[in-house]
């Protein structure tokens, strides 16, 4: 039972919460499971939906990898359906575990890198396993009392000697005692049975996890964006990842009170996106920390910049309005968008064009998907003279588009 002093939680209360977790922990069972069952325990154990615990875990995974580390904690920790204990104590011969011994042994390995021990000075593993206890305090605390393991029982012994074998009291059928020899019958059915009384449902309240949840995303979204005017780290990786977390949060709010399970339709493609952000690294060419859209249309040879760029939207670069003669060089590179240049129509061309993932269009020689770049030579329909102009164009992900006015 929880201890409540002053409003606040005691130190006692949330010892005995997380024992009572422990006593009754989920166990992993072996249909539903994806990997190695932890999600699908979790939820069995607090009858929540399972895709619900699967996306807070992706969504713990874009911070740091702290759902890798948790996960893995699960895996090791979290008995089998079947098992008399989890892997890590058969390890160390509490009892007996279907995980071998190897796998129990490379598990424990894993953790150290997936703490990030050696990446961050161990931010993530301090992190990571705060906001996994928080939740779990939380989801105990209020799901606790659902599904939980069958106890035990126990058997008192009974000198049966002592035991009495007549019945010492009339039974209702004979409240006068005065038939005692048949005392020992069974009660009569009674011929009228009872009429069952239906409970009345209580209306459920409607949740407002979600909104609440969408709102605290909007403010962490705002409070990303104005941070990355003074700090390097807020990429668009790691403000998606922080827009993220505060989802899957709101959805394990959402798992014990109710709600929040429309938010799974913002967590999955965020979470694509996340990863193939951090797969594909967007300043490989550059340094830059812009956002949102690009548009420049020089009209001398001087007014031409070394580069355009943005991490996530679009660059418009027109060149129609330059001289028709001397030399221009420029790049430009777009983290996740579109990357667009138009040369005058007799410039002498030489574009090198390159998308990760996405198309590239470089003065008609199309290509898709992930590819070796794309060099053009164009001397234009006026033959070679004039305007010369070099371009590097590079994306992310998205659109590369090389043409003339």
């Amino acid at each position: 039972m929880l201890v409540i002093v002053s409003g606040n939680l005691s130190a006692a209360g949330v010892e005995e919460t997380l024992k009572d977790f422990w006593v009754s922990r989920p166990r992993r069972p072996h249909a539903g499971r994806k990997i190695a069952g932890v999600a699908a325990g979790i939820a069995e154990r607090y009858q929540i939906d399972p895709v619900i615990v699967r996306v807070a875990f992706v969504a713990m995974a874009l911070c740091n990898g702290a759902g890798v580390l948790v996960y893995l904690l699960g895996w090791l920790f979290l008995p089998q359906e079947d098992d008399e204990v989890s892997a890590a104590e058969s390890l160390v011969g509490r009892g007996r575990s279907a995980t071998p011994a190897p796998l129990t042994v490379l598990l424990g390995l894993a953790v150290l890198p997936a703490s990030g021990l050696f990446v961050d000075g161990g931010f993530t593993m301090v992190g990571g396993l705060l906001l996994s206890v928080g939740a779990i305090y939380a989801l105990h605390r209020g799901r606790g009392a659902l599904n939980r393991p069958a106890p035990s029982p126990e058997v008192s012994p009974v000198d049966t000697a002592d035991a009495p074998t007549t019945r010492v009291t009339p039974p209702a059928w004979d409240p006068l005692g005065a038939a005692p020899f048949a005392w020992d019958l069974p009660e009569p059915t009674p011929t009228t049975p009872p009429v069952p009384v239906v409970p009345t449902r209580p209306r459920r309240r409607k949740s407002r996890v979600a909104g609440a949840t969408f709102g605290l995303a909007l403010v962490v979204l705002a409070g990303a964006v104005v941070a990355s005017g003074y700090s390097d780290w807020f990429t668009a990786p790691h403000v998606i990842g922080l827009v993220v977390a505060t989802l899957g949060l709101g959805m394990v709010v959402g798992a014990f009170r109710g709600g929040g399970k429309g938010l799974i339709a913002l967590v999955v493609p965020l979470s694509v996106a996340g990863v193939v952000m951090t797969t594909v690294s967007f300043n490989d060419w550059g340094d830059s920390d812009r956002y949102g859209d690009v548009s420049q249309r020089p009209t001398s040879i001087a007014d031409v910049r070394e580069q355009y760029d943005t991490n996530a939207g679009t660059v418009d670069l027109d060149l129609t309005g330059l001289p028709s003669s001397g030399a221009v060089r420029t790049k430009v590179e777009v983290g996740l968008g579109e990357a667009r240049v138009i040369v005058p129509p007799n410039a002498d061309v030489v574009a090198t064009c390159r998308a990760d993932f996405g198309s590239v269009d470089c003065l008609d020689k199309r290509s898709d998907g992930k590819g070796p770049d794309e060099r053009v030579r164009d001397n234009g329909p006026d033959g070679e003279g004039g305007l010369k102009i070099e371009l590097d164009l590079r994306a992310g992900m998205g659109e590369v588009v090389v043409s003339r006015g």
